[in-house]
């Protein structure tokens, strides 16, 4: 029974570690940070309101939402301006990685 517990304990703390490993997978270096937010803030776009829609990172947009490119290089996500509010999305799950200050 001992056995048992220890390992299921073990697979619980892997499957955290995978879980924290994915979560920083998203984290986008300084460098590029500086770089997109000044992409952001010289091209604009209009805010779209979204109602009912949380925007924390790990959110997600619904398809209805246009992601628009971000012209940098080695940059993935997309950016969109909602609720007044910049979020850099991966466009591969629609799901917001940061939100843009």
């Amino acid at each position: 029974m001992r056995l048992y517990l220890s390992s299921a304990a073990a697979g619980l703390l892997l499957a955290a570690g995978i879980g924290a490993a994915a979560a920083q997978d998203v984290i986008i270096e300084p460098q590029q940070q500086t770089v997109v937010r000044e992409y952001v803030h010289k091209k604009p776009l209009a805010s779209i309101d979204l109602l009912g829609v949380q925007l924390a990172i790990g959110s997600t947009l619904p398809d209805t939402v246009e992601l628009h490119a971000i012209d940098v290089p080695d940059v993935r996500y997309r950016y969109v301006v909602v609720n007044n509010q910049t979020v850099l999305v991966d466009p591969q799950t629609r799901r917001i990685v940061q939100v843009v200050e």
